[in-house]
């Protein structure tokens, strides 16, 4: 006889999720998570989505040195460290040691300090220096300067004969512990020929000064030389280039000359006492504000002047003058005495106000103002001069 389950515990076993197990048989156990002792009490569910498992934290990889450490770079951390340690003066330091910038002592000192007592510094200087190549490492080491204990063993080594390398191979044998860790006979060798070079070896002594008056300056020592005994040394190569050099003024001198008679248009600068206008030459004048050109020849032209173009009258003594172009324009005097441009540029001149167009000409007055790419100028005419041009035009018309 099956007896049914009291109201207490069905409301213990929860809902049903199979078929109802049969009386006096053992149910099967079901694996769990739910502890055995006593549970803590669950938290009543809340609105949002229940909280995420912690993932598994990343291996954190160590950051990249910084690469810029503004002027100091890594390279001049590490000579400083070591020139310090080598000499314990910062004032030589900055003397002797080359850094990649020209550092002042201040600043040598400031750096040092910084690299003592800033954490952060220190810190980024060091990750800096780690990452710097074997080789150039090597290279910085190379360039520490000597110590005094150093030097002081280097001058007991006799200046004759002169030492090998095997002599300075022994030498850092016999005292490991005061030279530098990266010193090599080759290193030591080449100090030891500067210390020779000024005379700085134990058995060097330096000629004392002259005592009196007898000090020998340098017209003292000129005045002993003899120029009979000078050679006098005689270079090819030299005296050819000059040859050459001396040819080729010559050309350019010539051809200034030849182009003399070309040159019918004078360019005078206007200053606060300038000559007059006209001579008996002179048949009108172009003045502008900085310069002015005298007008020589029946026709002259008007532009920029280049390296392959030569004008009359280069526009651009007077201002800026890229607008125009290299032949802007002609002024010609006809023979009854009036004076006409013709415009045979690209930008248009005016004349007065009135534009004159590429490939049209306008007569041209005294006092005309005449206005070119910004560049102004005012037209004088010599009367005089153009009166007796006209009289004689006349007067050779009647014959």
């Amino acid at each position: 006889m099956a007896t049914s389950r009291s109201e207490d515990e069905e409301s213990l076993a929860g809902p049903k999720r199979g078929p109802a197990t049969p009386v006096g048989t053992v149910p099967k156990r079901r694996s769990s998570s739910r502890c055995h002792g006593p549970c803590p009490p669950r938290a009543p569910p809340g609105p949002g989505p229940p909280p995420a498992l912690p993932k598994r934290l990343k291996k954190s990889k160590p950051s990249p040195a910084p690469r810029d450490l503004g002027r100091w770079k890594p390279a001049d951390d590490l000579l400083l460290i070591n020139a310090v340690l080598q000499t314990n003066d910062l004032t030589s330091v900055h003397l002797g040691v080359k850094f990649s910038c020209r550092f002042t002592l201040r600043e040598i000192q400031e750096r040092w300090y910084s690299l003592l007592y800033d954490p952060v510094i220190c810190k980024l200087s060091c990750q800096a220096m780690r990452q710097l190549h074997p080789e150039a490492v090597a290279a910085i080491q190379s360039k520490v300067l000597f110590s005094k204990a150093e030097e002081q063993l280097l001058t007991r080594v006799p200046s004759s004969p002169v030492p090998s390398l095997d002599t300075f191979q022994e030498l850092l044998q016999r005292h490991p512990a005061v030279f530098y860790p990266a010193r090599t006979p080759k290193a030591l060798q080449l100090h030891w020929q500067l210390l020779r070079q000024y005379h700085l070896l134990q058995d060097q002594t330096v000629q004392p000064l002259p005592k009196g008056d007898q000090v020998l300056n340098f017209s003292d020592a000129e005045e002993l030389l003899d120029d009979s005994k000078l050679r006098d040394v005689r270079d090819e190569v030299l005296e050819h280039e000059l040859t050459v050099a001396d040819r080729r003024q010559k050309r350019e001198i010539r051809q200034l000359e030849q182009e003399l008679h070309r040159w019918q248009v004078l360019v005078d600068s206007i200053t606060g006492m300038s000559s007059p206008d006209f001579d008996s030459q002179t048949l009108a004048v172009l003045r502008g504000r900085m310069v002015r050109y005298l007008m020589r020849s029946r026709e002259i032209t008007l532009g920029r002047a280049t390296k392959d173009n030569q004008i009359d009258v280069d526009l651009a003594l007077e201002g800026p003058a890229w607008k125009i172009s290299r032949k802007q324009g002609v002024i010609k005097l006809k023979n009854n005495g009036d004076f006409f441009i013709a415009n045979e540029g690209r930008r248009p001149i005016y004349i007065d106000g009135r534009p004159v167009l590429g490939g049209n000409k306008w007569k041209l007055n005294n006092n005309s103002v005449v206005e070119i790419a910004s560049l102004r100028f005012v037209f004088l005419i010599n009367h005089e001069l153009i009166t007796l041009i006209r009289n004689e035009a006349a007067r050779l018309g009647h014959q």
